[in-house]
C-alpha cells in the first residue's frame, strides 16, 4: 500500500488492482471505477481521467481522498501510472475483460491456471506454447498474438498520449496508420499525424513537439501551423485564402509575429507547398489543380461538337409530354430543351418543382434515339433514388470512375474516359470540387453534361461551392424551376419549404408532449426546450409515438437529423439514447470504448475504396464476431466484413448530421433543434433537413430556436477561385 486514507485534501497516492469500470468517458478519459488494495477485500471507489486502462491494471494513482454526497469516500486521483498486472489473479481479471480477442473468462481461466504468473510472458513472448492449454489451437493462437500485438501498440501510443488530450478511438487511428511505429513517428515527426490523420489537429500535435523541446519559432513549426490554417480554411469550404489573413490566423495561432509568418509563407511558396492565385491569394496545391481541371474540362466540353445524333427539339418534347400523359409546365419544357440543345447545362430548383419529371422525359428521349445515357450520383442512396425516377441505372461518382486503391486514383479519367454521349449529374450541390474535377475530366468532350440540384441547399461537406460558382459564372445554360407541382400532395412539407426560403416559413403551433401530434398533418413541433427534455422526447417519439400512429418501422422508416455532434442534444448522445431505446440487447463489439451491438443501424465516415463502401453509406450490423474483432454489415443487398482496426469508421446512425444527409430522402425525419445549436443554426440548415423527409417531419426543441435559424439567411460565404479561371480561357 502507497498512503492511508486520509481526510481533507492531502496529496496521497493508491496502488492497486482495477477491478471494475462503471463509467468512461472516451473522449477525455474520465473514469469511475473500483480498486482493490492489495490482499483487502473491500473496494475502493475512485475518480479521475485514466486513459485506456483496463480492468486486472495495476494502478498507482496520486490524488486526495473525499467524501461525494451520493457516493460517499472515494479517491479521486490526478494523475496515475499503470502496469501491467504480475499476480496471477490480477492477470486472470485482466484477460477475462476481453481485452484481447480470442480470450473470453473460460480461456483466461485456462490459460492462467496453466501459465499462472508467467501467462503474459508467454503470450508476448513464447505465444505457441498457448497450444499447451486444452481447447486452444493454432487459429485462436495466431488471432490471440494479433491481438496482443495490437494492444500493446495501442498501449504504448495511449500511455505516450494520455497527456495531450487525444481520444481513444484516434489513438487506434494512429496505430491502424503507422503500427508498432506509432510511438517512434510521434517522437520524431509529431507535425506528420496532422496530415496523415484525419481527427488529429494541429493543437494536438504542437503540444507534443513543444514537450519533446522543439522550438517554439522553428520553421517545422510555423510552416505546420501555415497549412493547418490553410487545411482548416478548405475544411470550412474556401479553396483560397488571403495572404494577409493567413499570416495573421496563423501568428495568432502560434502566439508569433505576422512578419515571421510573412517569411515562411514565402518558402512555403518558393516549395509549391502554397500556390498563387488573384493577387495576394493563396491556395494548397490540391485546390488549385482541381479547380483548374474543372474548368479546362468544361470548357473543352463546351468547345467540343456535339456526339448526340440529330434531334428536333422541339417535336422530342411534345413527344415526352405524350408519353408522360400530361402536358409541361413552361420551365420544365425548356429544361429538357436546353440540355438537350446545349453541351453543358444546369437544372435547379426546390422539392416538388419538376426536376423528376424533366430527368424521366430526358432519359426517355436519349433511350428512343438509342444514345448512351449515364446517371450519376453522390452517394448509394441517392442513385438508387435517381434509378427509380427515371427508369434508368443509375450509379455513385466513385463507382463510375472506379478508384484503384493501390494506384490511389481513379482508374477512370481523361486518358480513360468515358464511353457515353450525356451524363446526368443529380445532387449536384453535394460535390466538392475535387470530386467534380475527377468526374468531369472522365467525361468525352463530344458528350453532353446536365447538373440537376438545388442550389438553395446546404453546399458540399468538402470544399468549394460548385453548383453555385458555375451558375454563377454565366457561361453555362441555366434553368430555374420556381413552380411548386407537389402542393397538393405534401403540402406541408413543401409548403414550408418555399416558405423558408422566402424567410417567412413558421412551423405549426407547438404541442407539449409527443402523444399530443395530430397523424393528418405533414409537419409538427414538439416544445422541449432543455437538451435533457429534447433527448426525451426525440426517444419516445422514435420508440412509441411515431410508431404507433403512422405504423413505421423505426429503423427503416426514420431518422433523426441533428445539427451538432456534441452536447447533450447532439448526435452522439442521441445515438445512445435512441440505441438503447430500440435496440438494448444483441451481441456487443466493444473498439477502444466505442460500443457496437448486433442490429445496430451504423453509418460508414471516410471512403473505403477496398470495400466499396463510402463515407455516408448507412447500414445494419448482422453479425459480431467477438473472438476475432470483427463484425458484419448489411448495405442494402451486400454483406460486407469489417476487421478489428475497420470498425473505426463507423459510427451509429439512429441520428446523423444534416450534411451526411443530404442525397437522401427518409419516409420520416424528426429534427431536433435547441438554442444550444446556435452556431449551426442558418436558414439553408432547416431547410435542407426539412426537405430529407418524404411524408412526415418532426421539429423537436425550442421554437424560438427554430426562428432564429429562419431569420439567419448570412450563411458563410465560400472563398473560391473557380469562377475566375472558367473566365480565363474566354
Amino acid at each position: 500500500m502507497a498512503g492511508r486514507p486520509t481526510e481533507g485534501k492531502e496529496v496521497s497516492s493508491l496502488e492497486g488492482v482495477l477491478e471494475r469500470i462503471t463509467f468512461y468517458n472516451e473522449e477525455n478519459g474520465f473514469l469511475i471505477g473500483k480498486l482493490r488494495e492489495g490482499d483487502q477485500s473491500k473496494e475502493i471507489a475512485v475518480v479521475g481521467k485514466a486513459p485506456k486502462v483496463q480492468c486486472g491494471e495495476t494502478l498507482l494513482l496520486e490524488g486526495s481522498w473525499t467524501n461525494h454526497p451520493k457516493h460517499g469516500r472515494q479517491f479521486s486521483f490526478d494523475s496515475f501510472e499503470s502496469k501491467l498486472p504480475a499476480s496471477a489473479y490480477g492477470i486472470r481479471k485482466y484477460l477475462s475483460s476481453g481485452l484481447i480477442h480470442g480470450i473470453g473468462k473460460t480461456y483466461a481461466n485456462k490459460i492462467v491456471d496453466h501459465f499462472g504468473a508467467d501467462t503474459l510472458r508467454v503470450i508476448s513472448d513464447e505465444s505457441s506454447r498457448l497450444r499447451e492449454v486444452e481447447g486452444i489451437g493454432a487459429k485462436r493462437v495466431k488471432s490471440i498474438k494479433e491481438a496482443w500485438a495490437e494492444q500493446k501498440a495501442i498501449r504504448e501510443v495511449m500511455m505516450f498520449l494520455q497527456t495531450y488530450g487525444v481520444t481513444d478511438a484516434l489513438c487506434l487511428r494512429l496505430v491502424r496508420k503507422y503500427g508498432n511505429e506509432a510511438k517512434s513517428i510521434l517522437e520524431n515527426d509529431p507535425y506528420r499525424i496532422i496530415r496523415d490523420v484525419k481527427g488529429i489537429g494541429f493543437k494536438t500535435a504542437d503540444r507534443i513537439a513543444l514537450n519533446l523541446g522543439l522550438s517554439n519559432n522553428g520553421p517545422e513549426r510555423i510552416d505546420a501551423g501555415v497549412l493547418h490554417m490553410m487545411q482548416e480554411s478548405e475544411d470550412a469550404g474556401h479553396t483560397h485564402v488571403e495572404r494577409r489573413e493567413l499570416a495573421l490566423n496563423s501568428a495568432n495561432l502560434l502566439e508569433t509575429e505576422a512578419n515571421e509568418v510573412e517569411l515562411r509563407i514565402d518558402v512555403l511558396l518558393s516549395e509549391s507547398h502554397l500556390v498563387p492565385t488573384e493577387p495576394d491569394w493563396l491556395q494548397l496545391p490540391g485546390s488549385n489543380r482541381a479547380e483548374q481541371s474543372l474548368a479546362q474540362s468544361l470548357r473543352n466540353i463546351l468547345d467540343a461538337p456535339s456526339s448526340l445524333p440529330p434531334i428536333l427539339i422541339d417535336k422530342a418534347v411534345e413527344w415526352a409530354q405524350q408519353k408522360a400523359g400530361f402536358g409541361f409546365a413552361e420551365a420544365q419544357s425548356k429544361g429538357i430543351s436546353a440540355a438537350l440543345a446545349s453541351k453543358v447545362s444546369i437544372l435547379t430548383g426546390g422539392p416538388g418543382t419538376g426536376k423528376t419529371t424533366i430527368l424521366r422525359s430526358l432519359v426517355s428521349i436519349l433511350k428512343a434515339k438509342k444514345t448512351k445515357t449515364l446517371l450519376v450520383a453522390p452517394t448509394g442512396r441517392a442513385a438508387r433514388r435517381m434509378a427509380e425516377s427515371a427508369s434508368h441505372f443509375a450509379q455513385t461518382v466513385h463507382r463510375l470512375l472506379k478508384f484503384d486503391p493501390s494506384h490511389g486514383g481513379f482508374t477512370v479519367n481523361d486518358r480513360n474516359p468515358l464511353t457515353c454521349d450525356f451524363l446526368i449529374m443529380d445532387e449536384t450541390s453535394m460535390l466538392d470540387v475535387r470530386l467534380a474535377a475527377a468526374l468531369v475530366r472522365a467525361i468525352p468532350a463530344q458528350a453532353h453534361l446536365l447538373l440537376v440540384g438545388d442550389a438553395d441547399q446546404l453546399p458540399s461537406v468538402g470544399s468549394g461551392n460548385v453548383l453555385k460558382d458555375l451558375i454563377d459564372s454565366t457561361l453555362f445554360s441555366v434553368t430555374r424551376l420556381e413552380v411548386t407541382f407537389r402542393q397538393s400532395e405534401t403540402s406541408g412539407i413543401v409548403g414550408l419549404a418555399h416558405g423558408i426560403l422566402a424567410g417567412r416559413g413558421s412551423p405549426p403551433s407547438p404541442v407539449e408532449t409527443p402523444d399530443e401530434i395530430d397523424p393528418v398533418h405533414d409537419v409538427h413541433f414538439v416544445r422541449a426546450p432543455s437538451p435533457e427534455e429534447c433527448v426525451a422526447s426525440v426517444t419516445r417519439l422514435c420508440q412509441r409515438t411515431l410508431p404507433e400512429k403512422f405504423g413505421i418501422d423505426p429503423k427503416k422508416d426514420l431518422q433523426v437529423l441533428a445539427p451538432l455532434h456534441r452536447g447533450v442534444g447532439g448526435i452522439g448522445n442521441l445515438n445512445d439514447q435512441i440505441r438503447d431505446t430500440l435496440n438494448p440487447n444483441g451481441a456487443t463489439h466493444v473498439m477502444g470504448h466505442s460500443l457496437f451491438r448486433e442490429g445496430d443501424k451504423v453509418i460508414q465516415t471516410r471512403n473505403n475504396y477496398d470495400k466499396d463502401v463510402f463515407n455516408g453509406d448507412m447500414g445494419v450490423i448482422d453479425a459480431v464476431d467477438s473472438m476475432n474483432g470483427k463484425v458484419e454489415i448489411l448495405f442494402d443487398d451486400r454483406r460486407i466484413v469489417y476487421e478489428r482496426m475497420e470498425v473505426t469508421d463507423l459510427q451509429p446512425a439512429y441520428a446523423i448530421s444534416i450534411h451526411k444527409s443530404q442525397g437522401s430522402e427518409y419516409p420520416v425525419v424528426i429534427f431536433p433543434i435547441l438554442k444550444q445549436h446556435f452556431m449551426m443554426l442558418q436558414r439553408n440548415l432547416v431547410y435542407t433537413g426539412l426537405t430529407r423527409a418524404k411524408k412526415k417531419v418532426v421539429f423537436v426543441g425550442d421554437p424560438a430556436a427554430y426562428a432564429m435559424a429562419i431569420k439567419n439567411h448570412k450563411t458563410l460565404v465560400r472563398q473560391t477561385d473557380l469562377v475566375r479561371k472558367l473566365h480565363l480561357g474566354q
